[in-house]
């Protein structure tokens, strides 16, 4: 890739909770261009199989590839801790980044010694996981909290009132009932429901959200590798396996953004069990 590359930046999640990523990134990559992917029609991931999900990162990864993206970003920690090993074998050529637990920043910032992670069971099932936790958290307890549910209320736009209360508190409360002082986000659709996590718990407990770190390792890798865009090139557009309008509609209750996605279906090969045909993802770009 040669040196001030406008080429844009490839970001997909199993649905909304990536932009949790992608704001981050526009946010400290305002240069950038992006392309997002929400693979809604099969969110969430985190109660997938691990080939059913790889089949559906492999997928999405082949389209972004298409579509001339420079980089890739998992921006879904189920993904990630499933397929990121994957992809980097099946796109040798690609640079890939993926969303690792934030259990390192939580372990230096402790101090009951007592780490709390809230993520899908594939998350803590995946390889990229055990190994986070392998090497940084060997001096701590860490208490793993598995959320179901909680994505499909972000999905929703549910990110806040009684219902959302009860059901954090209904994972929240074991975290601090072993002494928990931090708690990471270990997955994309929890940054939604931050505010809502630090109020539930107090002052006293840190809640890491992983999207900020992710950006900035992005930027050092598109410093290293000389691919920043050049000034005034950035936009920005978004795409959907499920229904652009809901998406539109939810992207604007979550982020206040108005995101004028293009639906692209996965077709199969073959009927019902046929192998997934990767979308194929063109569109006019849209600045914002």
């Amino acid at each position: 890739m040669i040196p001030g590359s406008p080429a844009p930046i490839g970001i997909f999640d199993s649905g909304l909770g990536g932009l949790s990523v992608w704001r981050q990134i526009v946010r400290q990559l305002p240069e950038e261009s992006t392309v997002y992917f929400a693979d809604r029609a099969h969110v969430p991931y985190g109660g997938r199989q691990p080939q059913e999900i790889r089949s559906y990162c492999v997928g999405i990864c082949t389209a972004l590839t298409e579509a001339g993206c420079k980089v890739i970003v998992v921006a879904c920690n189920t993904a990630s801790a499933v397929a990121l090993h994957h992809l980097r074998e099946r796109f040798p050529e690609s640079l890939i980044l993926g969303l690792e637990p934030a259990v390192k920043p939580a372990v230096a910032i402790t101090r009951s010694g007592v780490v709390g992670v809230m993520a899908t069971p594939a998350t803590f099932q995946g390889r990229l996981y055990r190994a986070t936790v392998g090497r940084h958290a060997a001096s701590v307890q860490v208490v793993e909290q598995v959320c179901l549910g909680l994505a499909d209320l972000v999905e929703a736009g549910a990110i806040a009132g009684a219902r959302t209360d009860a059901l954090l508190l209904s994972f929240l409360e074991p975290m601090l009932t072993a002494g928990a002082d931090t708690i990471v986000l270990g997955c994309t659709h929890y940054p939604f429901v931050i505010e809502a996590i630090r109020r539930l718990v107090g002052p006293d407990v840190a809640v890491i959200d992983p999207a900020p770190a992710v950006a900035r390792h992005l930027a050092s890798l598109l410093h290293h590798y000389a691919m920043q865009a050049p000034p005034g090139s950035a936009c920005h557009r978004f795409f959907t396996s499920g229904a652009a309008a809901h998406f539109d509609r939810d992207a604007q209750l979550l982020l206040a953004l108005e995101t004028a996605s293009i639906s692209i279906p996965w077709q199969r090969q073959g009927g019902e069990d046929g192998e997934l045909t990767p979308p194929r993802l063109h569109s006019p770009p849209r600045s914002f």
